[in-house]
């Protein structure tokens, strides 16, 4: 296990879809691995494989209060989402020096593979499902300020070159 780089903006792979995963294995698991441990170094509360370069489906979330519980996810798409919206501050180690408010659904239903390679349907509510739908954007080639108005992203990116 290993603390990998992040890709930095604007590196074409952030905008690039991942491939799906066809089986885990232990190379998958081992990726994932890797993923948790640059994820508690950030530190964050998510990762999505793309960050890191690798171009599959793969997404790591903990939004758990006490840490060590992260959900591992191969796969992961949204089935449902709320209609109410919760915003929450969001910035990606991409880009780093900048974030923005944004505003996703509450909560979601996922469904992902395990590392077990079972499929998992899960309910997430709160940071989980924020961070859940951000990993999501990451490995459909999409940043969080793609949600943001024209104006307000432009600016977070000169914003972003000045601290560069």
């Amino acid at each position: 296990m290993s603390v990998r780089p992040f890709v930095s903006w604007p590196d074409k792979r952030l905008r690039t879809a991942a491939a799906p995963v066809a089986e885990i294995t232990d190379e998958i698991r081992a990726i994932w691995d890797d993923m948790i441990d640059t994820m508690e170094a950030m530190p964050g509360v998510g990762l999505a494989a793309p960050q890191i370069g690798v171009m599959l489906r793969l997404a790591v979330v903990d939004a758990s209060e006490e840490r060590g519980k992260p959900l591992r996810m191969a796969n992961p798409e949204i089935l449902h989402a709320s209609v109410e919206f919760r915003d929450h501050d969001e910035a990606s180690p991409n880009l780093p020096g900048v974030h923005a408010k944004i505003s996703r659904p509450r909560a979601v239903t996922v469904t992902y593979t395990d590392p077990q390679g079972m499929k998992v349907r899960k309910d997430l509510v709160g940071l989980w499902a924020t961070s859940v739908q951000h990993q999501i954007d990451h490995l459909n080639g999409r940043m969080y300020f793609d949600r943001l108005s024209k104006m307000k992203r432009d600016m977070l990116l000169r914003k972003a070159r000045k601290r560069a």
